[in-house]
Formats: structure tokens, sequence, C-alpha cells
């Protein structure tokens, strides 16, 4: 039966006894250290026996090894460290990939969709490896099992009874090899749709829009070595330390070779105050490496008021001592706009701007200093820019400021949007996006022979709505925690229950098994760890980096059960099931041989020469990156700048403008302990992060029971029993966990142009708990 009970829904409110082990510590003055080295080897030491942990660790973003599961951080091209490429949060993504635990066909047969889901997020996560198919039948209370082929059949079933192809929607998790991702959006094309939402669209839609439109290319233009050449980099709205800690290591080498890093967040991390280098023994012993030179507390979504004020800076800087300041050779060269920028620019108020942005004066006076005289600048940036309703107008307002002073296209110069997921942008390369240009299109059809759909289909939140509005029957998720990750949490359990049929490919159990359609499969799947073996031997994928570099990951670990497929075996299954004879794809022969795959992919994908040969190659290779070498391939031929406004970021009396934010205990939606140690939160994860003014003119107490409501077109949303923290944060902002907010996104409240749910700036009331609550 359909199960509308799951822990985002404002659940049934807790006695306050139910909050007394939550502790509260100062917060951390720097990141990783012994402290790091502990966490990590605790949880290795948990969910691995040793030798697979020895194991794993030596081969862990290593070439010829494993690439970590967790974040797309690069590794570096030559100089890898022999003690290990790995971070915290990535031991705990492969310990936890690794577990020795196992969950079949006895565990849910002792356990009913209703009693799981009131478990924990957490809870759930820790259960263990899923080790064979599970199925839901209708009105059916436990999941039981079912073999391979039947499940496939279930599905191809489902999929050829649908009246139009559209009405099904394939989801991809960031995690998806290129391989699979390959295979998988072949298969969905022949099948006769473009809907393949993935979660970019959650994350970093907004760069892909706003850098495709000004430099011509939806990526980053920088590599890592430019990371260490650059004079200045700019970190905006990013919490290394936390989502990609082994960019430490990045900003450390820059610090040590003459560089200075300006820090742009609503919050102070301690990963961007000071460094403890893992791989550093001497540094252990150490204060660590200070990161930031200058910290600028931005208010929420002040982004764009703050980056004009550094601009008009540089700008009156320029008037002053004309060809200091501007590189006007580049600009004339190889960009258009820039008159309609400067009068723009001209019409603001400087001090109007600091008051916009919440920063003092003088940090900003000094951030344009830093900047005046250099060239080699870097701006990086992650969802604190992405997820808002201006979120393509904040990655437009970053490349203005980098096209003023020439720096992208060179040595030490550049875009850095820091993905999230680990191959989330291999993916987006080899075909996942519901919106494929013609081109991409035409070469699937002159390689394969059938022509693929032309009209784009659903990115998420559209899939969310369709799915609501009862337009979509069969939801397919190839990996990734949907329901946790997406927003309105409340909205999208019931999109996810009207289905016919929802499909997890997964590897745990997670949220997104227990609310789900009038049926429901779980497919599991082998890790990024596990070896896969298939007919003509063992095979390896790979993935692409934040930075374009394609390499291979192979697999060291046995899987925790004979009976797991991969991700490619399970496309070709359910192609085989669905298509039959009309398929002109011969799916056995590619699933035997993933070389075979790649080859198409060659065919398909401009610039994967020689893919078979070159991704053999130690470290891989670099795909090709017009602006990296200031060539813009936009409509004209040339980078633009942009005029955007700034957006409205009033605050009504007695409201707060919200961030959702991950802890230190969590990967995207895995959660992999209840402490946010950088943070000084142990224990407990519904808390709401509160500046002390407010605090004190609210008389909220540390600690204190609290219910959180936002309205949005009309529509009233609540979380509620939330403990207050108090924190350092700009006086009208607070900031909460993810997915435990999520319920208070509204569906409707997106980026401009890229769809992006805009999770990082949502309004809300916060009220105390009564006693009888």
């Amino acid at each position: 039966m359909n199960n509308p009970d799951h822990k985002e829904q404002s659940p049934k409110v807790q006695p306050p006894e139910e909050f007394t082990g939550i502790k509260l510590k100062k917060a951390k003055k720097n990141a990783a250290g012994i402290q790091g080295i502990v966490a990590a080897l605790g949880h290795a030491n948990k969910y691995m026996t040793t030798g697979q942990a020895v194991r794993t660790m030596f081969k862990l973003n290593q070439q010829g090894g494993v690439d970590c599961p967790g974040c797309a951080w690069p590794d570096p091209d030559d100089d890898r460290s022999q003690l290990g490429e790995y971070c915290e949060n990535g031991v705990k993504a492969i310990a936890e990939e690794a577990s020795r635990k196992t969950i079949g066909a006895n565990f849910f047969a002792q356990y009913s969709v209703t009693e799981l889901s009131h478990r924990s997020d957490f809870n759930l996560g820790k259960s263990g490896r899923l080790r064979e198919p599970m199925y839901l039948p209708k009105g059916a209370s436990h999941y039981q099992p079912i073999s391979w082929a039947d499940a496939f059949q279930k599905i191809g079933s489902h999929l050829r009874s649908l009246p139009d192809p559209n009405q099904a929607v394939f989801y991809t998790s960031g995690r998806t090899s290129n391989e699979a991702a390959f295979l998988y959006q072949l298969f969905v094309r022949e099948f006769g749709t473009n809907n393949l939402p993935d979660c970019s669209n959650m994350c970093h839609e907004s760069s892909g829009v706003g850098l495709s439109k000004t430099v011509g290319i939806g990526k980053g233009s920088v590599t890592l070595p430019d990371l260490y050449e650059a004079e200045v980099i700019l970190v905006i709205g990013q919490n290394p330390g936390t989502n990609h800690p082994r960019m430490l290591s990045a900003l450390e080498r820059c610090k040590e070779n003459g560089g200075k890093i300006i820090t742009i967040n609503p919050l102070p991390e301690a990963g961007l105050a000071s460094f403890k280098n893992p791989q550093r023994p001497l540094k252990l012993l150490s204060k660590g490496t200070p990161i930031s030179d200058l910290f600028l507390p931005v208010k929420i979504n002040g982004d764009i008021a703050l980056l004009k004020a550094i601009m008009l800076q540089l700008y009156y800087q320029e008037m002053k001592t004309p060809g200091t300041v501007f590189d006007f050779d580049f600009i004339s060269a190889k960009t258009e706009g820039y008159e309609d920028l400067i009068t723009d620019l001209k019409t603001h108020d400087f001090n109007e701007l600091v008051e916009q942005s919440g920063v003092p004066r003088d940090r900003i006076l000094a951030a344009a200093e830093m900047l005046r005289r250099k060239t080699k600048i870097i701006i990086c940036w992650a969802m604190g820019l992405t997820q808002h309703e201006n979120g393509v107008a904040n990655i437009r307002e970053v490349v203005n400021l980098l096209l003023l002073k020439g720096a992208i296209g060179k040595p030490g110069a550049g875009t850095c949007p820091v993905r999230g997921h680990s191959n989330v942008q291999g993916d987006r390369t080899v075909g996942i996006w519901e919106a494929p240009p013609s081109a991409f299109l035409d070469r699937i059809e002159k390689t394969y022979g059938f022509q693929p759909p032309q009209k784009h289909g659903y990115a998420v939140v559209d899939a969310i709505e369709a799915m609501h509005n009862r337009k979509v029957n069969v939801f397919f998720a190839m990996g990734g925690n949907f329901l946790s990750a997406a927003p309105d949490t409340t909205y999208t359990a019931e999109a996810l229950q009207r289905c016919q049929l929802t499909v997890q490919v997964s590897t745990k159990l997670n949220r997104s098994h227990l609310i789900h359609g009038e049926e429901a499969l779980i497919l599991p799947c082998l890790g990024r760890t596990n070896i896969d073996i298939q007919a003509s031997g063992e095979q390896f994928v790979s993935v692409e980096n934040s930075m374009g570099v394609v390499h291979a990951s192979r697999g060291i670990l046995s899987p925790p059960s004979n009976t797991l497929l991969s991700e490619p075996a399970i496309v070709a299954g359910i192609a085989k099931a669905t298509l039959g004879s009309t398929s002109v794809i011969n799916w056995d022969d590619l699933v035997a041989n993933y070389d075979l795959i790649r080859d198409g992919i060659e065919a398909v994908v401009p610039g994967f020469d020689q893919y078979n040969q070159r991704v053999r190659e130690p470290g891989g290779f670099y795909l090709p990156n017009g602006a990296r070498q200031q060539e813009f391939n936009t409509d004209t031929g040339k980078a633009k700048f942009s005029v955007v406004p700034i957006p409205d970021n009033r605050v009504p009396e007695g409201q707060f403008a919200m961030m959702t934010i991950r802890s230190h205990d969590q990967y995207n939606t895995t959660i992999y302990g209840l402490h946010d140690r950088y943070r000084g939160v142990f224990n407990e994860r519904r808390v709401v992060l509160m500046n002390r003014e407010d605090m004190k003119e609210h008389d909220f107490q540390v600690k204190e029971i609290v219910h959180l409501s936002g309205v949005y077109n009309g529509k009233l949303r609540e979380a509620k029993q939330f403990l207050v923290v108090p924190y350092d944060i700009p006086k009208g902002c607070v900031a909460t966990y993810f997915p435990e907010a999520n319920v208070l996104v509204p569906i409707d409240k997106k980026a401009a142009y890229s769809k992006t749910p805009a999770s990082k700036r949502i309004l809300i009331s916060i009220k105390k708990a009564l006693p009888n609550d």
C-alpha cells in the first residue's frame, strides 16, 4: 500500500526529553588534522575489515585505482600523495559502500514499509548493503524478493503499456559512471523520451546556464595547477572543509605560493579558517595553514550587491589611474557589453550596496584593494550561489568580475564551479540531459540508426509537478535518494505516490524506497568499489571530475552478494524487456565489454577521440574547453558582460531568511552520523542556527524547541520540533540542515532559466513550541 508516513512530513511533535542528547561546543577554527584522521579510521574500522580498509585506501583516487564515490574534486595530475588521496568524508562514503552487513528477503519480511518509514535517514542508511531485487506489490505491506528476469519484465510491461513514452521519467544520480549513463540515455531515447532529469538540476544547473550564456561552455575553465598559481582566489557560497575537503590542499598550496584567499559566505567555516593537512605529518603538529586572508560575511543572497560594490570600487580606481585595473586589451578583443555594464554600475550607490550585502564597508574596500592590481584571479563557488531564484544572475555577475580583470583563459585564472557528486558533470557530458542540443541527437541517429525524440523533457521540478498532476505514471531512479534530495518533501512524496510504478537502483536502503507508487521495485547494484566481471572479463568504468578530466575507476572489492548486477547490466536488462526485437542496439554485446560503450561515446560526444586508448593512460585526459583557451563559443564568439538586477532581499518584520546546509557528518542526502563537529553541534540534526542578537530580540533560549513555517504563494509549509542554536550568522538569517528542512522549500520557488530549487533563501517564521505541542 502507499505509505504517507515519512519523517520530513512534519512528524509528530516529540517531547522535550527527546532532545536531551544534544551537545553544543565551540565551533572549530581549523579543519582535518588528527581528529579528521581518527574519524575516518573509525568509520573504516566499523564497516570494513582491516584488509578491505588497507586495500581500498591505498587505491582510492590513485592512478589505476578506484575513484571516490563522494565529491568531484580532481586528483593531482602527477604528484599524488602516497599517504592517501582521500578525505574524511571520502572514507565515510567508501566505508558505507564496503559495509559487511547486507539486507534482503529476511530483513524486508521482518519490517513492513510503515515500520521502516518511522526510522531516521541515518538509521535507514546503516541497515546495510542491499543484496537482492525486492518488489512491493500493489496493496502489500512488505517488500518481497523477485528475480532479475521478473523485475525486468515487470518494468518493461509497465513502460510498454504507457500511451505515451513521455509518461515515464528517468532520473539519474551523479555517482553513475559515464558508461552506465550513456547506455541509460541511449535506452531512454530509443524508448522515445527526453525525460532525463538529474541531480544537476538541483545544484549546478544555474552554473551551466550562466556560464554557457556568457563564456560559451557550462563547465569551469580552470585546472588544478591553476589554483596553485593564482594570485587571488575567491571562494563564494561554499564549504570545502566538509563538502570538498581535498580542495583545501589546493588552497594551502596557493597560500604557500604567495596567493591570497577571500571567502564569501554567511557562515564562517572551519575549513576556510585553517587547515591541518593530514598528508603532511609536520602540519598535524602545528596550528595548521591559515586559509582565508579576508572573510566577507555576506547576508543570505547578498552576493550580487557585494560583487557590484567590489566592481564599483575597481571602476573608481580605474578612473583614477587608467589602464592599471581593468584589462582593456582583453575586453576589447574578447568581450562585448562592457559599456552597458559600466553604465549600470554607475547607477548604484556604493553605500547602498554595502547595506544590501551586509558586509562591513572596510572589508569590501579591502577586497577591492586585494584585486586591484592582480590578474590571476579564480572564483570558486557552489550551491550558496546557484540555489537562489537569481542563481543564474549570480553566476553572470561572477563572470563580470573575471572579465573586467581579463582573468579567464590564462594560467592561474578563471571560473571554478565546484561540483558535488563524483560524476555529475560526466553524466551531463555523455547525454543525461532533459534538454539535449540537436547536434547531440543527430549524432545518436547517425551512430545507432534510430531517431531520438526532439522534444525537450522534464527537469526535476517539472518531473515532480508532472507526477503530482498524474501526467507521469512511471518513475525510475538510477541511484540517489530522490525524495530526500528534492524540494517540498510533502509535495514530492505525494507526487511519487501517484505513480503506478516507482523503481530505485540503489546500493543501500533510503527514504525513497519507502515513499513509492502503487507498485515499487528496488534493484541493488554494484558500487564503485566493487569488482565488475562481465562476459569478456573484468571491467572498469570512467568518470569526469569538476575540471573536465576523464579517467578510469576500477573496483577492488568483491561484491557483498553474487546476485548484484552492474548499472550497465541493469539498463540492458530493462531495455531488452521493454524494446524487445524492435531495438536496433545489441545490448548484450555492450554489457559484455564496456569498451564497446566507450566506442559509442567516442562516436557521439565531441572530445572523446581515442577514448579507450586515452582513458587507460595514467591520469586520463582533459576534455576540450574553449574558455580555457579564450575561445568563447557563444553566438557571437565573444564572452559577454551581463547587466543583472539586485534581488529584492527584504525580509518582513518578524521573519527570517533561511538557508539549508549540510552537516559535517553527511554527504548530499547520505547521513553518516549525528554530529557537525566543525560547527560544534553534536547528537542532533533538527537544529536552527541563529544570530545571538536575533535570539535575544525574539526571546529564544539556547536549545529551545521551536516550530518553523513558511507561506509561499498562499500555501503554508511547516517543520516542527527544531532546537535553537546560537551561531555566528548575519542578523536576520538562519540555517538548517537538509533534508530535514526541505519540507519548507516550495516546489514553485526556483531559479529563473535553470529551474534549480531556491533552497538557499526561504522566508520563514519561527515560533516557540507550546507545552502541549
